[in-house]
């Protein structure tokens, strides 16, 4: 089973009519559970104003915040909320998908709770739960995926969490740095990994990086010192979505035996479509991912008028950081037949730029593991990368 926020209204995941109440701040929310089976996987939405209502009509980059970088206000309510409806779906789900078996998951479960938006899981597990003799057998592990990304908060925000005293030390940070929030904080990674059965993360390599040094854990060096992490897992990527012989964002589907020619086809059509000049014999770099310095966004846009002078073509199709963003969208005024920038969330595009370029640049400064490449890999288009471990 997976359990996500029900963010969008999502193609086949249908009301279960299971209402549950959980404590979240001062007051009593109602959540409803939405279900779907795929691939082999119970996949749970948890339906709330909100998650849906908040980011209904934006992009993906909107989730945790107005914009990036910025949390909105009730970010720390809204992941009480989702850990608590996690912890109530095995119970109360009777979802029957299963050709293993019926009924709900029931107690005796592992719950992977993945970075620092489900750092009270483990907290609430103890507190609620096994202080009353449910989930005694239950545990959590927790998996963190990019230790930069904290859910760093006032201290004065404790009590939001309706937790007892006793997890405050879990909590508790002092912060190198005093912006935006000045004072001692809460950290709900700090929490996630001091309260978890299991750490783990999502490469080998980045086992050894975050254990490597005092700069490479990002401020949590001394906590990861005494709850050691496991192992990693690389992360997979969804070869159903990412596969050039059935993708429906693609011109010209293709496989091995068809690629060469299939690819021309596809270069021309995405040339087409983001108005540079059709020629399939220019080399042809795209770039999707976040536009921040972790990414290296900021190394490539400044490497493109360098990349211009060797008369090649360039697309660079990303959100984030806005002064980024600004940057990109002046690529085409700049470089009319050479460069564009596409500052959206577009998928059918990122799909295009797979099927249709000849390199994708992966500048990243770092990477816990990292998927462009695999889905690269996947459609035939070669790789640039930076020489940090996961990548290569």
């Amino acid at each position: 089973m997976t359990i996500a926020p029900r963010y969008d209204q999502y193609k086949d995941a249908w009301d279960t009519n299971v209402l549950v109440e959980v404590n979240v701040g001062d007051r009593t929310e109602t959540v409803r559970f939405f279900h779907c089976y795929k691939r082999g996987v119970d996949r749970v939405f948890v339906d709330h104003p909100m998650f849906l209502e908040k980011v209904w009509g934006k992009t993906g980059a909107k989730l945790y915040g107005p914009t990036t970088g910025d949390d909105y206000r009730d970010n720390q309510l809204r992941f009480c909320l989702l850990c608590l409806a996690a912890l109530e779906a095995p119970r109360v789900l009777n979802l029957n998908s299963s050709e293993y078996f019926s009924g709900p998951y029931g107690e005796n479960v592992v719950f992977v709770a993945n970075d620092w938006h489900t750092g009270v899981l483990p907290c609430y597990l103890k507190s609620i739960y096994q202080a009353n003799g449910i989930y005694v057998n239950a545990k959590v592990a927790f998996c963190i995926h990019n230790i930069a990304y904290q859910g760093r908060f006032a201290r004065s925000e404790f009590a939001l969490l309706n937790l007892p005293d006793c997890f405050l030390s879990s909590f508790d940070f002092v912060d190198g740095h005093v912006k935006p929030i000045v004072g001692r904080k809460i950290n709900w990674m700090k929490a996630g990994i001091s309260e978890c059965d299991l750490v783990l993360t999502v490469s080998p390599h980045y086992v050894k990086e975050l254990t490597s040094g005092p700069d490479k854990g990002v401020e949590l060096d001394d906590v990861l010192c005494t709850k050691p992490l496991e192992t990693g897992i690389v992360n997979g990527m969804d070869v159903y979505e990412w596969n050039p012989a059935t993708d429906k964002y693609i011109s010209v589907i293709y496989d091995a035996t068809t690629v060469t020619e299939a690819r021309a086809l596809n270069k021309e059509r995405l040339q087409a479509e983001v108005g540079l000049p059709v020629d399939s014999s220019i080399p042809l770099i795209v770039f999707v991912g976040r536009l921040e310095e972790q990414k290296g966004s900021d190394i490539l846009i400044a490497a493109i008028p360098e990349f211009v002078e060797e008369n090649v073509q360039i697309i660079v199709l990303g959100t984030g950081k806005k002064k980024m963003e600004k940057e990109l969208m002046l690529l085409e005024d700049k470089y009319p037949k050479n460069a564009r920038g596409i500052a959206k969330f577009n998928v059918p595009l990122a799909h295009m730029m797979f099927a249709g370029a000849d390199f994708i640049i992966v500048p990243s400064r770092f990477e816990p593991c990292g998927l462009i490449q695999l889905q690269g890999m996947r459609y035939g288009v070669v790789s640039i990368l930076t020489l940090v471990t996961p990548l290569i």
